[in-house]
């Protein structure tokens, strides 16, 4: 039976399971809306593939797990039993998933019931969710604007309320970014707080961590608190489920420019100033400091050559299937620059790049010997058009126009920091994302900061109109 849309569109995933225990609601309503709704908003073309809903996942505990019922999309850069592992490029579009990972076990354990895998930028690799593979990802707030990326697609389905909360993953800023382009809650645990999609390995895998995009920051608590590590394997201590603000008030420096020095657009910097105003008030000691002393080029310089080793890994290792290394009928253009870059790279080129993050992160966590929390924009802009980040733009002006506009989010991977993106601010109709950082381990502080802002500045009821897309409705 269909849920009212209103109502499926306004319950976070607490309430949906909750709903769920009470007997108001079957999971099979939830999912069978979810998939209703995105049929009707398929021109968000947010929907990498739609999952079987008679197809059983390994172990999946029905009815058990702390969010039971609930309908979510997974990231199509996650294996997923049952739905192709396509990481957003035509390269795996025929991939299955290989079993189920420890994160994706995680998932499962917290009784989600994933309706579907977003749409990505092929390999996480671009901040826009244009693919070869798939095509555009709109952004619900206006026709034209990107989605962000890469978790594109998982951003666009929570802010159009299609599902409250997806999976995304993080390795600069992919789960932030979107989140502020979309106007949700994104939320970067620590580094390796959370249970590892693979193995704990050194380069551009060492930088990303999963968690969620949600409307509600207690989804996001209840969500960690179900995929954080524990026991003897735990690299941080554990912090369980986070219920709400703390009375402790914090030490908040306010930093306006990017780590490249770039400085913000004047709607950017704006909401910046209303977003400290804000904490100000609820009585945090807040100060604007002087950017740290990181050499953010060569962080970017870092990222990318990272970026090119990884997908020259990834072009050996399809060769002997294809028959010869892949080409433009299975790789996008930018892809293969990267991959015709790494050639040029000499040896030295890894270990460069870690000794460009390690003393990037170093100069970082000084911040937080005097404050606790370090506020900034997620974003130098508001938005951005689709084609603006496009795989086709060229590798060059690509990492540019990266550079401009994504400029405060990489640290924190490359620092192991908690982080998150809060839609806090306004600009023309547009969300404008206000971010928020901590030292590595204190993911607690940030989020109890969340509820309490989220408090202070509700953001549930801002939702985009989705009129401009829509073609037909589904009865309720």
């Amino acid at each position: 039976m269909l849920i009212a849309e209103q109502d499926h569109r306004g319950w976070d995933a607490v309430e949906m399971a909750r709903l769920v225990r009470a007997g108001e609601v079957t999971p099979a309503d939830l999912a069978e809306t979810a998939r209703a709704l995105i049929e009707r908003w398929a021109g968000l073309n947010a929907v990498a593939a739609v999952a079987d809903p008679d197809a059983a996942v390994p172990g999946h505990p029905a009815t058990a797990g702390p969010l039971a019922g609930v309908p979510v999309a997974v990231k199509e850069l996650l294996a997923w039993p049952g739905l192709p592992w396509t990481m957003g490029s035509r390269l795996m579009a025929g991939t299955p998933a290989p079993g189920v990972s420890p994160y994706a076990a995680r998932l499962r354990d917290a009784g989600l019931a994933v309706v579907c895998s977003a749409t990505s930028s092929e390999f996480g690799l671009l901040g826009s969710t244009e693919t070869a593979l798939h095509g555009e990802t709109l952004n619900p707030w206006r026709a034209g604007l990107s989605a962000g990326g890469s978790s594109g697609g998982s951003a666009a389905l929570v802010a159009a309320g299609i599902v409250p909360l997806a999976h995304g993953n993080d390795g600069g800023g992919s789960l932030r970014v979107p989140a502020a382009l979309t106007g949700v809650f994104g939320f970067k645990p620590s580094n390796r707080r959370c249970v590892p999609t693979g193995p704990d390995l050194p380069g551009l895998p060492a930088l990303v961590v999963d968690h969620c995009m949600s409307r509600s920051v207690r989804d996001s608590a209840h969500l960690l608190a179900a995929t954080e590590r524990t026991g003897p394997d735990a690299v941080h201590p554990p912090i369980g489920l986070v219920t709400g603000p703390d009375p402790r008030r914090l030490r908040i420096a306010v930093l306006v420019p990017t780590l490249t020095g770039r400085q913000p657009d004047e709607a950017v910097r704006r909401e910046l100033e209303r977003a400290a105003g804000l904490c100000a008030s609820l009585g945090h000691r807040v100060d604007v400091t002087d950017a740290p002393d990181v050499d953010g080029a060569a962080v970017s310089q870092g990222f990318f050559t990272a970026a090119a080793l990884t997908m020259t890994q990834v072009a050996e290792a399809f060769a002997p299937v294809l028959g010869r290394p892949p080409g433009p009928a299975e790789l996008e253009p930018f892809t293969l620059e990267l991959i015709d870059w790494a050639a040029t790279l000499g040896p030295d080129a890894p270990a460069a790049a870690e000794r460009a993050f390690a003393a990037a992160a170093r100069a970082y966590l000084r911040l937080f010997r005097r404050w606790d929390v370090v506020l900034s924009p997620t974003l130098a802009r508001t938005s951005w058009p689709l084609g603006h980040l496009a795989p086709a733009a060229g590798r060059e002006t690509l990492i540019r126009r990266t550079e401009e506009a994504v400029g405060y989010t990489p640290i924190h991977n490359v620092a192991g920091c908690p982080a998150m993106s809060l839609p806090l601010g306004r600009d023309d109709g547009l969300p404008v994302g206000i971010h928020a950082a901590a030292a590595p381990g204190a993911d607690r502080v940030l989020l109890a900061l969340a509820y309490e802002l989220e408090a202070a500045a509700p953001w549930a009821g801002t939702r985009p109109d989705l009129t401009w897309l829509a073609t037909s409705s589904p009865s309720a």
